[in-house]
């Protein structure tokens, strides 16, 4: 799982300056953070007994493995198996993470979609290639992913937005994503508004909604193991076929 960067930064005020010493305050939040790292300490992963994955039955392609994989997480409990992490870049090169649903995967890549306008969008536009990461706890595996992505054309954009739920049209008539929001009440009022057109209006358009594809050139399986030895099963694209590796853990 990631790691998170110290918060040393959000210490300081807006003007750059150091914050008074609070001598006061100092024990408590030594406290505080030694109680978060024992908290960290005490949680315990993988404590169920985990699947079996011999890597010399996997299929030569990772298409049919990966949706064997989700397949089997829905079926173990996993709490919406879709869900997956986005990585991008800007034209800068600094990364940006976020959480959001996987729409299909088939022999053209791994799809999603955003508006064009949002940081995801803006970002793909300026550097077109991404990483997915797919986490699986009930069963302890996870899934990598990276390639190239392309941007589908407005009809089948909008035949993808359009074969998902009145929720899913509403929350894209609001549109304006990563932009700054004044005030909640601001959203209540959008949302209502969207809420109503959706209603009324099942096929209304949203023409910056984007179906992405991304073509995975790089695929890895990690099957989580109790002692520690975990499986990790990479799959790599080159001169026209898939190579398959294992992967020390």
């Amino acid at each position: 799982m990631a790691e998170h960067p110290t918060h040393h930064d959000a210490a300081r005020p807006a003007g750059g300056g150091t914050r008074p010493a609070d001598s006061d305050a100092r024990p408590d939040a030594d406290d505080d953070a030694r109680a978060f790292r024992e908290l960290l300490r005490g949680l315990r992963v993988w404590e169920a007994e985990l699947p079996a994955f011999d890597p010399a039955r996997a299929p030569a392609e990772p298409l049919p493995l990966f949706r064997r994989w989700l397949r089997e997480a829905a079926e173990a409990g996993v709490p919406e198996p879709h869900t997956m992490t986005l990585a991008t870049a800007d034209a800068a090169g600094a990364p940006s993470v976020r959480t959001l649903m996987l729409h299909d995967a088939d022999e053209r890549g791994w799809h999603f979609a955003s508006h064009r306008g949002s940081r995801k969008g803006r970002e793909l536009a300026a550097r077109p290639r991404a990483a997915l990461g797919f986490y699986w706890a009930a069963v302890g595996r996870q899934v990598r992913i990276r390639g190239t992505v392309t941007a589908a054309g407005p009809e089948e954009s909008a035949a993808d937005l359009h074969r998902r739920s009145p929720g899913a049209l509403a929350a894209a008539l609001v549109g304006r994503q990563s932009e700054v929001l004044g005030s909640t009440g601001e959203l209540a009022r959008a949302s209502d508004a969207a809420w109503e057109r959706a209603r009324r209006e099942p096929d209304a358009p949203v023409p910056s909604w984007t179906l992405y594809v991304l073509r995975a050139e790089e695929v890895e399986f990690f099957q989580g193991d109790a002692r520690r030895r975990h499986v990790r099963l990479n799959y790599r694209y080159g001169g026209g076929c898939w190579r398959r590796e294992l992967l020390w853990p």
